[in-house]
């Protein structure tokens, strides 16, 4: 298993970006993502519907269907047990969590923040990304849309975790 971290500021285009490599890795690599949602705002089922009134009620809940298994849990979840759920993946792809320590590719449209330069390893810019000047010597840019050179990033430099 390869994991690697995004990061970014809201909108930067961290998602866009996991999506086009998922796009490009999938028909040949099983893959699977963590996303972060610090603020509670995601939404994985519709109000009203069975397993969103088991949730806003307390219990865990698992949606099984032909196509696909959504899991929701009231808790928050040893990241080893997210590992573990995701044992038979070639990648997995983390985005946010910026406290974990992995490699992380940092996104950013408009301009780059300071803060993520510390714990950032290489970064996918917009062409209009502004102040670039502070980026450390040496450190890897791509543009965010040379996908197949991200890839290459990803793999050369992912965490590598045997299942």
């Amino acid at each position: 298993m390869k994991i690697v971290a995004f990061t970014g500021k809201s909108n930067s285009g961290k998602t866009t970006l996991i999506e086009k490599i998922i796009k490009i890795l999938s028909s040949d690599y099983s893959i699977g993502v963590i996303k972060h949602d610090p603020k509670n705002k995601a939404q994985i089922d519709t109000e009203g519907k069975d397993s969103y009134k088991f949730f806003q009620a307390g219990a865990d809940v698992v949606l099984a269907s032909p196509s696909k298994t959504t899991m929701i849990f009231q808790d928050v979840l040893d990241m080893d047990f997210l590992y573990r759920v995701f044992f038979d993946k070639d990648y997995v792809f983390i985005e946010g969590l910026k406290e974990l320590e992995f490699p992380r590719i940092c996104v950013a449209r408009d301009e780059i923040e300071e803060e993520y330069l510390s714990y950032s390893d290489a970064f996918a810019l917009d062409k209009d990304t502004k102040n670039i000047s502070i980026l450390p010597v040496g450190v890897c840019v791509f543009d965010v849309n040379d996908t197949q050179g991200i890839i290459g990033w990803i793999d050369k430099n992912a965490r590598k975790i045997d299942g």
